[in-house]
């Protein structure tokens, strides 16, 4: 239809009015109220409304009403198939009646109970995406004169007009609902499970700093949950509702480490065919983290000292400046103070990132908190598997209590995955877990640990076997060693050997 030679100006004014009102009003009440009573004036009406149909008890309900009876008529509701809006409903075709007393498919009922005198009527369907949703109908004119044919063209619109809006109503709050449920599920993929007082000591400093922008470095061995805490530590200050951009430092080299911070020109380099933005911009006005920042060259240190310095940076290949607000966090399973002492990182890079350090505890150090990891990751699995009545042995429990887990919760989230997966299906036994006996700190080679964490068990118990020769003299395990007594120290600490 060419409303353009169908339609006055001033008619076609209004509808450009209307079309801006479903595109920018996103409260559904109000815009359907604005374009039943749009249409009422210009249609000059006595009075109209919208029906929405209810597809589970089949019924058409007043959803908008103007008239002098507006607010009565509210209160009624109408089968599909009964009445001229019923018929509408069902049939999904626009009906004109003239004279309402005489077609016998007219419903008095409601007219006669609210007192509303009724002559003609003019009622079309409203459909989304080919479904019937409702009906727009007017009645009678303002002049006594029948609705004509005219009128249904122009009510025609506004019917499409509205089903416009509902159906761009159900899309936002379709996409509203899936990113509630996304959240919902990263929230739950992200906790950090524990009641341990380590734990809470830690989570209480993250929550200290989530409300600035300091630079914050986290330690801690791998598997302890750095990425997590960096997480929370986004999602709980004012910058939750900006990007949280991840980076681990240890998967690029430096010059491909280089283009993912800093990103690149078309044409910088080989195989640079767009540009392409890179993390720092990316995090502009949120949060970047860095994982296993130990891992970075020394010259990539001293680009990265130089932003965080200046505080702009230029794309490889580029030569315009580029200014963000980004907020550092930065995470190592490595000795940073060793490392610094050695030459490896840079003094001056490492006091920019470590404002606050924030140092995440070993599972050796919250054993408590391992029955609720484990019925936490058993949840998880035990749904994917479809083993809703899957629990956990006491004998198994207390073999995962005993063991020391040198890949800490990434382990343990490993073990019970394994146990699931290879267990009966009602229990998980002792020997379904992939893990060694006994309160022995080193458990031998153990599948799904990572080189790193493969390392760290080793180097705990040999650190362990030392002291105890030594009796928990530090400076003969020291020397025995060939270590210094105060990088013994730090290795106590790291690894949770200081009751020895």
């Amino acid at each position: 239809m060419d409303i353009r030679s169908t339609f006055p100006d001033l008619t076609i004014s209004r509808l450009k009015e209307i079309s801006h009102w479903v595109s920018s009003v996103l409260d559904l009440d109000q815009l359907l109220e604005l374009i039943i009573d749009t249409a009422t004036r210009m249609m000059q009406a006595k009075a109209s409304s919208l029906l929405l149909l209810d597809q589970k008890s089949k019924k058409l309900y007043f959803k908008v009403a103007v008239g002098e009876r507006k607010e009565e008529i509210r209160k009624f509701e109408i089968n599909v198939g009964q009445g001229i809006a019923g018929i509408v409903a069902e049939k999904g075709e626009p009906l004109l009646i003239p004279d309402v007393t005489k077609d016998p498919r007219w419903y008095k009922e409601i007219s006669e109970s609210i007192g509303f005198e009724t002559r003609s009527i003019a009622c079309v369907p409203m459909k989304v995406e080919g479904e019937i949703i409702g009906v727009v109908e007017i009645i009678d004119k303002e002049d006594g004169t029948p609705i004509q044919n005219e009128d249904m063209k122009l009510l025609t619109v506004f019917a499409e007009v509205a089903s416009l809006a509902i159906g761009n109503a159900r899309k936002i709050n379709q996409v509203q609902r899936e990113n509630e449920n996304l959240k919902d599920e990263l929230s739950k993929k992200y906790q950090i499970i524990g009641e341990s007082g380590a734990l809470r000591k830690v989570l209480s400093d993250a929550l200290k700093v989530a409300n600035s922008r300091t630079s914050t470095l986290i330690m801690g061995e791998s598997g302890t949950g750095k990425e997590l805490l960096a997480r929370l530590i986004h999602h709980a200050g004012p910058r939750r509702e900006k990007p949280l951009i991840i980076l681990n430092c240890a998967a690029l080299a430096e010059t491909l480490l280089e283009a993912e911070l800093f990103g690149y020109e078309k044409g910088s380099f080989t195989g640079a065919m767009a540009r392409k933005i890179g993390k720092f911009e990316l995090a502009d006005e949120g949060t970047l983290f860095l994982d296993e920042i130990g891992e970075m060259s020394q010259g990539m240190q001293a680009k990265l000292l130089g932003v965080l310095q200046e505080g702009i940076f230029y794309r490889v290949g580029g030569n315009n400046p580029i200014t963000v607000d980004v907020r550092i966090i930065s995470a190592s399973n490595r000795d940073i103070p060793r490392e610094v002492e050695e030459g490896r990182f840079r003094e001056d890079l490492y006091y920019r990132l470590n404002v606050v350090q924030i140092r995440m505890p070993t599972l050796r150090e919250r054993k408590e908190d391992i029955p609720l990891l484990a019925d936490y990751f058993l949840n998880m699995f035990k749904q994917e598997r479809g083993y809703p009545h899957l629990a956990i042995s006491p004998k198994a429990m207390e073999k995962m209590k005993k063991y020391e887990w040198p890949g800490n919760v990434r382990e343990l989230r490993n073990a019970i995955e394994r146990a699931v997966v290879m267990g009966n299906g009602h229990e998980v036994l002792p020997e379904d877990l992939p893990i060694g006996a006994g309160k022995t700190g080193y458990a031998g080679i153990q599948m799904g640990m990572t080189l790193k964490e493969a390392e760290d068990g080793f180097k705990r118990e040999f650190i362990a076997m030392n002291l105890e020769q030594s009796q928990g003299n530090r400076s003969k395990a020291a020397k025995t060693l060939g270590i210094q007594r105060t990088y013994l120290s730090r290795l106590i600490s790291k690894y949770g050997l200081q009751g020895l």
